[in-house]
């Protein structure tokens, strides 16, 4: 499926999404803090329910959302009646006048347009300004066995080709939004943070049921797939454990217009 559809899907149970997609590291905000100033003016592109908004809502800064789906934003809305939630494409989305301090995507980057995305963000801020975009990775660790078994599942019931061992957290690349070959930055920093969560059966099959991928499947498969899984995981003890790696990437635009 197209990248315009599968990004569609995220807001078809806008309650599961708020219910089990984890929440980002206090670190990276501390230290996303020390480069943008205490009381920042932010544009957040694809906040979902605000897995990312909730920390920057507890520092008090100023935020406008910019969601794709209506029904996350419901959710983000009632959650923090606060700050400002425009529903809108971000690609097609008419560019406000006013500059911010900073404009975030966190895990959601990835699903704007490749050839627009950076230039439009960079357009948005002020000069000195910062660009923030989080991705999360699953990198090796945690129940690396569970990983390795669960291809099988994965080559019976979905046409995806068999996946490669995990990387570990270290061999990620560190800019994998292209700030930094875009020419619109100063300077260009990145950071990981790494972290593991503990699953349930049930927990693990309804964070899947969170992802695009997944929802795609036909009933059939889906349900194939889960029964897969789930004997795997309870076999195992019934949970099992997932190591993420936040990367942060923060571009800071020049002071001055480039020449």
């Amino acid at each position: 499926m197209s990248r315009q559809t599968l990004r569609q899907t995220f807001g078809e149970d806008a309650e599961l999404y708020d219910r089990v997609r984890p929440a980002y590291p206090r670190e990276l905000f501390d230290d996303l803090a020390r480069a943008v100033g205490p009381h920042p003016r932010v544009l957040e592109i694809g906040p979902g329910t605000g897995q990312a908004t909730a920390a920057m809502v507890a520092r008090g800064w100023n935020i406008t959302a910019v969601e794709l789906s209506p029904a996350l934003a419901d959710v983000l809305r009632r959650k923090y009646p606060a700050i400002e939630v425009i529903v809108a494409d971000f690609d097609t989305w008419e560019l406000p006048t006013g500059e911010y301090d900073l404009v975030l995507s966190a895990t959601a980057f990835h699903w704007l347009d490749p050839a627009t995305r950076v230039a439009r963000c960079a357009g948005l801020l002020r000069p000195g300004g910062a660009l923030a975009v989080v991705s999360t990775h699953h990198v090796a660790g945690g129940s690396e066995q569970f990983f390795t078994d669960v291809q099988t599942c994965y080559a019976e019931f979905t046409d995806d080709p068999a996946a490669e061992p995990l990387t570990a957290a270290d061999d990620v690349p560190e800019d994998p939004a292209g700030l930094a070959d875009s020419g619109l930055f100063e300077s260009v920093e990145s950071r990981g943070y790494v972290w593991d969560a503990t699953y349930t059966t049930a927990g693990y099959l309804e964070l899947l049921s969170s992802y695009s991928g997944h929802r795609a499947l036909t009933t059939e498969r889906r349900d194939g797939l889960y029964d897969c899984i789930g004997a795997l995981i309870d076999a195992a003890g019934g949970s099992v454990t997932k190591r993420y790696l936040n990367q942060l990437i923060v571009g800071i635009c020049p002071h001055q217009p480039l020449a």
